[in-house]
């Protein structure tokens, strides 16, 4: 039996065709010159496009690339679940299809794994080192930065920003915290985030450097839907229903 990688890499894709093969090229390169094991899972979340094809392709030239392409649409959430549960490395990040982090930025997020005894670490660009290209404007900033606010106020407090698509998990914590999550599509961030620390892992927030797409699909109306699922995190946690006693310590 194989041994399992150091690191998987988990890409969630959903109808992302074309800008999916230039992401996996620069994950491949970029792991390809680490002196650690490897390997990379493209989830495709339902795609109506050619998602799944291109990452099929791909994985005909990426020796340790496979491919989950679900033929219905379920949500982020669902697949970087079964992305993450599916995944073998001691270490799994997931980070979006549109490399909107560049993937050096693992560099960043690696040595609080590596020393500092954490179960989670996640990118930000809600700290003052964090470096943001083309950042979003008008009501999508606004919206952004009030529904932070409550996310602050209701669960998480003390973490700046838990919607960047760049987040890396030691296995026990995927494995823990992935098992028991539910929502399958905006708020997911913040019930991995959620569970992460009920379960008593520690969580180190880190400044990453982040690429605002204009053609990023996230809508406005996205974050009342994401406030919505922040209500359902705040009343399961307090109704006990992702079954946590006691908690566990990395």
């Amino acid at each position: 039996m194989a041994e399992p990688p150091f690191l998987s890499v988990v890409i969630p894709a959903y109808n992302e065709e074309k800008r999916l093969g230039k992401t996996l090229l620069a994950v491949d390169k970029y792991l390809s010159e680490q002196s650690y094991s490897s390997d990379v899972l493209v989830v495709s979340d339902g795609s109506k496009d050619g998602t799944a094809r291109v990452a099929e392709d791909y994985a005909k030239l990426m020796r340790n690339l496979r491919v989950i392409a679900n033929t219905e649409n379920h949500g982020k959430g669902y697949v970087v679940r079964q992305g993450m549960l599916e995944a073998k490395g001691a270490l799994r990040l997931f980070t979006d299809a549109d490399n909107a982090t560049p993937i050096e930025e693992l560099e960043k997020l690696l040595p609080f794994m590596k020393e500092g005894g954490y179960g989670v670490v996640i990118g930000s660009i809600g700290l003052k080192e964090s470096q943001v290209e083309k950042s979003e404007g008008g009501i999508r900033a606004l919206a952004g930065k009030l529904a932070n606010l409550l996310i602050q106020i209701m669960v998480l407090p003390g973490i700046h920003d838990t919607q960047r698509g760049f987040k890396i998990f030691t296995a026990e914590a995927a494995d823990a915290i992935f098992s028991r999550a539910r929502i399958d599509r905006w708020g997911f961030d913040i019930e991995a985030l959620a569970l992460a620390r009920k379960l008593r892992f520690k969580i180190k927030e880190v400044p990453i450097h982040w690429i605002h797409d204009p053609d990023s699909r996230v809508k406005a109306s996205a974050y009342v839907n994401t406030l919505l699922d922040l209500a359902r995190i705040r009343l399961g946690l307090w109704a006990g229903v992702y079954h946590i006693r006691g908690g566990k310590r990395t």
